[in-house]
């Protein structure tokens, strides 16, 4: 089972190196619930006025830096926060704080602060590809933990599912029995986490977005510069929305609008990322010659492995003993969404596994068996999915917009969000309040932004870059060619765009996206000839 990073929903496999991008994708709310909610934070119109005081102020308390692999090269700290600033005198949470220094030897007053993915992963872990993406090239760089995540107190991992996912590897990806192990394991997580006192209607974006309002105060800054990718591009958003008060300029980088995130739209990504690389391999005439209509084995294979999945021997990427892998059409799916097999080796990855070759395929499954148990806070994934994405669309939906996608694909397949699989059962379970009404809204700025996107996105499909762009008046939108999920660490012409977005948001330098094209696909010999 492919693990998540809307993306995610679920974690992405760690372990990647440094210079690629890392993978990491209603109802009303209760009335009681849109009024305090009304209270927490200023609506679009609000904007004009001045900046509310919160009810509870924050406080940011000096202290050392988390212990991660590579040091933070910074000073550190914690932010505190309520938990749910909806109850006065409640307990709070502490949130871990790097202030990473400009490059430069003039920096620039406005920092930039950084919003990562999941929901649920480790912002303090991206600080080493920020740095080497000259993020903090001429400004100071602000990356904090956000509630429940691995460098907070408390976090929402969640060990029971981390085991889970090493297990899943041999389990059939969409099997109803996967399902039930899957649920079982949230559960036993959900209780533990509960019993530990912790709200869990109190992770959501909302909460998260305050949380970045209050660091700003917290820390004095007068404007700063919002970078955030994948959910957190879904955070972006929000904070500008319900916080638009010092907000320079906003980057968004895979982008998952906050209007339109739910189950069926993952299918929409899905198919415009695979696709998009089938029609990059079209366009080069080595890889269409050897490899003619990836669509058609691309449905042939998920309907073979679908329907008599294969059982092989793998040894993990990072190294260690082979280990039981199940290939059916819903591991090869979520494999190419997760990006897990190179998108310049989809191509010869297909035609190897068509002639009985599984053999990549089969690796990129068996990275998943060797979790960092602890790492990932599951607990947040649930805790926003099934308030916010989950919400207002039924199973028939998902199907629906499965089939839609994928033509000819079998249902089990197709019944399963890429990435978020049995969610609707997952969140029967976790059992948290519907936050639609007060999440899927668009956001509407004039603040400059820059929409960054990668053609082979199947997490967050290139075009919601340009639809999240329709109502923020001053933005530029840039798609990367061949590309994937978290463009600015795999690009340097993003990184350069980036970067001149920064010291001039309403002119940034994009000449360089023109002359850009995917890399050339492996081309390995054909059968007969190997």
């Amino acid at each position: 089972m492919a693990e998540q990073d809307f993306g995610t929903g679920c974690p992405a496999p760690r372990g990647r190196t440094r210079h690629r991008g890392r993978a990491r994708s209603g109802a009303a709310l209760v009335t009681a619930g849109l009024a305090f909610l009304a209270v927490l934070a200023p609506t679009p119109s609000a904007a004009g006025g001045g900046e509310p005081r919160p009810l509870v102020p924050a406080r940011f308390v000096p202290g050392p830096c988390p212990t991660t692999p590579e040091p933070v090269p910074g000073r550190c700290g914690y932010l505190e926060v309520p938990e749910n600033r909806a109850r006065r005198g409640g307990r709070t949470v502490r949130l871990s704080v790097a202030i990473v220094p400009a490059a430069s030897g003039r920096p620039a007053a406005d920092p930039v602060v950084f919003m990562t993915g999941g929901p649920g992963a480790d912002a303090i872990s991206d600080i080493p590809f920020l740095i080497d993406s000259g993020v903090n090239r001429d400004r100071d760089l602000i990356v904090m933990a956000q509630r429940g995540t691995l460098h907070s107190r408390p976090n929402l991992a969640c060990p029971e599912v981390d085991r889970f996912y090493a297990e899943a590897v041999g389990l059939g990806y969409d099997a109803p029995a996967t399902g039930r192990r899957l649920v079982r394991a949230t559960r036993a997580c959900r209780d533990r986490l509960t019993a530990s006192g912790v709200d869990l209607s109190a992770y959501n974006t909302t909460e998260n977005a305050a949380d970045f309002a209050d660091l700003r105060r917290a820390l004095g800054i007068e404007r700063w510069n919002v970078y955030g990718y994948s959910y957190g591009t879904d955070l972006a958003l929000t904070h500008l929305r319900r916080h638009p008060w010092g907000v320079r300029s906003v980057a968004i980088d895979s982008v998952v609008p906050p209007q339109v995130v739910s189950l069926p739209w993952t299918w929409d990504s899905a198919r415009e990322g695979i696709t998009t690389v089938f029609a990059a391999c079209a366009a080069q005439p080595r890889c269409a010659h050897r490899y003619p209509d990836l669509r058609r084995t691309l449905t042939e294979q998920v309907r073979r492995l679908e329907a008599r999945p294969l059982t092989v021997m793998a040894a993990p990427p990072s190294g260690g003993a082979p280990v039981r892998v199940v290939l059916d059409g819903g591991a090869l799916v979520n494999l190419l969404v997760a990006n897990a097999v190179p998108a310049v080796d989809v191509p010869a990855a297909l035609d190897e596994l068509a002639h009985g070759n599984p053999e990549r395929f089969a690796r990129a499954r068996a990275a998943g068996a060797t979790p960092v148990v602890g790492e990932f806070a599951h607990g947040l994934t649930q805790s926003v999915a099934c308030a916010e994405w989950v919400p207002g669309y039924s199973r028939a939906d998902l199907l629906r917009a499965g089939r839609r996608a994928f033509p000819g694909w079998p249902d089990s397949v197709l019944a399963q969000a890429p990435q978020l699989p049995f969610e609707h059962d997952v969140c029967r379970v976790w059992n948290v309040p519907d936050r639609t009404a007060v999440q899927r809204v668009t956001t509407t700025s004039a603040v400059p932004a820059l929409v960054l996107s990668g053609t082979f996105d199947a997490k967050t499909g290139a075009r919601w870059g340009a639809y999240a762009a329709r109502t923020l008046s001053r933005s530029t939108t840039v798609r990367i060619p061949g590309i994937g999920h978290w463009v600015v660490p795999q690009s340097p012409c993003a990184q350069r765009v980036l970067a001149s977005f920064l010291t001039r948001p309403t002119g940034p330098d994009t000449r360089c996206v023109a002359g850009l094209a995917p890399k050339p696909f492996t081309i390995t010999p054909p059968p007969e000839t190997a």
